[in-house]
């Protein structure tokens, strides 16, 4: 009886939406009896309703987000939570954790004992979020497959690192004796691998006149992890030179090359490496660039549920700019290629200008900026006018040539995305202004403005209470209403982390430009008048939405108080 009254109320919810007949609930309510497939597969393969149209249809009806997993990357499903048999049983996928919450992704909101019996295995408190069935089985059996071939980190020996597959790499003889540096190439694969392992974004080979060291920037942090002889830095560089084919007998000016370290069959890392000649050597810098981070979905990034919609409706609408902005390092590539993959559909064609190309999509034409050749921004962003666009992305809009080209495509029927290094809302658009750009062009065609920064999250494992007094509160900007309830919590540091912080979440100001402040940038005003206005209309500026993070545990005040102004 339970199974049948479920069943009813998601025929009653498509038949208001006219996907079927509502003389027909009874018949398919009958029909269904007996099959062991799960209802909504059964609706989609025997009564041809349309996947999508039903996810829709049953998150407006019962009120659950939805999540698109067309290229959600499964392997960042968190250890542990894997349950092959209720992934089975109750055709539900566990996607990712937010502190103790665990969020499912499943077809049917009806199917609420799936979320009871995940919750009781895991430990876990759940929240159901709606996808297309025919995702959802996509990433089932993803998940499902033998993984024989996934690689283990920590489960490496030393002894194999030398055989890591480099696909740029050439032979040893090409720059040394092989028997000589086979302990480089050794070292160095391990380092790239503990460098994956622990999650750093850059590494950083630098040599000095009377030592050599090695830093990895973990969760926006710089620490020193090596400190090799000093007699091994040209060896190092020699090797690293090698393996992104660039030429070591080059050492006077700067180069910049990548490296593809393939973990597994299915799993590779691309490397972004950089050289620069110094007083006591080459100085490498390497990017560990991983696509997979593009796949984290919207609900991953850390959008206020507000910002989030803003962002969402400036994605759907069919022409004007999407702006993101902020130094460099603060996620600004993710939040856009996450916005791409959104839009990366069939029936849309995108093309992107990025110097450097950084995460490689599937489904999107993407364009490396060569100025030695001529192919520059203004250049590239020509010819993708000329190839029929729906949506371009600008890597970086950098010149009033590139502006007003940009502008003009936004102003032509086509969205476009970009990103501009400022530090507020309110000073992208008066940047704008300064380049030369008309401040008409400017209040016509930008309709979103992003502003971030990346704060490191508190490790749930050993964060410990705060105690702040209700003056110190009031003192660092948290509202007045709220200061009696407000508890926050403070680093420790223990096994699990690193200095009591493990992973970061991003900070937003998200500025919808309303006919307001349309007007104020006609009329000239600047950024003061710009951030005030914005006030008024009630969006967060940095420094707010960092203080509702630490108000929700997620990260420290000290570290709210290092990325945004107090």
């Amino acid at each position: 009886m339970k199974g049948s009254h479920q069943q009813a109320s998601v025929l009653s919810a498509l038949s208001k939406q006219s996907l079927i007949p509502i003389e027909s609930i009874d018949e398919i309510s009958a029909d269904y009896v007996g099959k062991d497939k799960p209802f909504i597969r059964y609706l989609i393969e025997n009564k041809n309703i349309d996947g999508k149209k039903i996810a829709k249809t049953l998150s407006k009806t019962f009120g659950y987000p939805q999540i698109q997993l067309k290229s959600y990357d499964t392997s960042l499903i968190p250890d542990g939570i894997r349950n092959e048999k209720l992934i089975i049983k109750h055709n539900a996928l566990p996607l990712f954790l937010r502190g103790k919450v665990l969020f499912v992704a499943m077809s049917d909101p009806t199917n609420l004992d799936a979320l009871e019996e995940i919750q009781f295995n895991t430990g876990y408190s759940t929240e159901l979020v709606l996808c297309d069935e025919v995702c959802l089985q996509t990433c089932i059996e993803k998940v499902l497959e033998d993984e024989s071939d996934a690689l283990n980190i920590s489960d490496i020996d030393a002894d194999e690192l030398a055989g890591i597959d480099v696909e740029e790499a050439r032979k040893e003889e090409d720059y040394g004796s092989g028997e000589d540096d086979a302990p480089i190439v050794v070292f160095i694969n391990k380092i790239l691998l503990d460098a994956i392992k622990k999650g750093a974004s850059d590494l950083h080979f630098e040599p000095y006149e009377k030592s050599f060291r090695i830093r990895f920037r973990i969760d926006g942090i710089l620490s020193e992890i090596a400190r090799p002889p000093v007699s091994l830095a040209a060896r190092m560089a020699a090797r690293l030179k090698v393996m992104s084919k660039l030429d070591i007998a080059e050492r006077r000016v700067p180069q910049d090359g990548r490296i593809k370290l393939a973990l597994s069959k299915k799993k590779s890392i691309d490397f972004r490496v950089s050289t620069l000649p110094t007083m006591w050597g080459e100085k490498v810098v390497m990017r560990i660039l991983d696509s997979s981070s593009a796949m984290l979905g919207i609900e991953m990034l850390g959008y206020e549920p507000e910002q989030k919609k803003i962002y969402m409706e400036a994605l759907e609408q069919p022409q004007g700019m999407i702006l993101v902005t902020g130094p460099t390092g603060s996620g600004k590539t993710v939040s856009l290629y996450t916005g791409l993959n959104i839009l990366n559909t069939e029936e849309r064609n995108i093309s992107t200008a990025e110097d450097p190309v950084e995460i490689n999509l599937e489904g999107i034409n993407q364009v490396q900026i060569n100025n030695r050749a001529g192919l520059t921004f203004p250049s590239a962003l020509r010819s993708f006018l000329r190839q029929d666009p729906d949506i371009v992305m600008v890597g970086e809009i950098r010149d009033l040539e590139t502006a007003e080209i940009a502008i003009k495509a936004a102003q032509t029927g086509h969205l476009v995305l970009s990103t501009l290094h400022t530090n507020s809302a309110a000073e992208t658009l008066t940047r704008l202004l300064n380049m030369g750009v008309p401040s008409y062009n400017v209040a016509s065609s930008v309709s979103v403005i992003i502003a971030q920064r990346l704060a490191r999250r508190l490790c749930p494992q050993c964060k410990i209470e705060e105690p702040l007094s209700e003056m110190q509160l009031a003192e660092q900007g948290f509202p007045a209403d709220k200061l009696s309830e407000i508890k926050l919590f403070q680093p420790v540091g223990c096994t699990h982390c690193t200095g009591g912080y493990k992973g970061r979440v991003g900070i937003y100001e998200v500025i919808k430009i309303s006919p307001t402040i349309a007007s104020i940038i006609m009329e000239g005003g600047n950024s003061l008048d710009i951030a005030k206005q914005c006030q008024l209309e009630g969006y967060n500026n940095l420094r707010q939405s960092g203080l509702i993070k630490a108000m929700s545990g997620m990260t420290s005040l000290e570290e709210i108080n290092r990325v945004t102004s107090s």
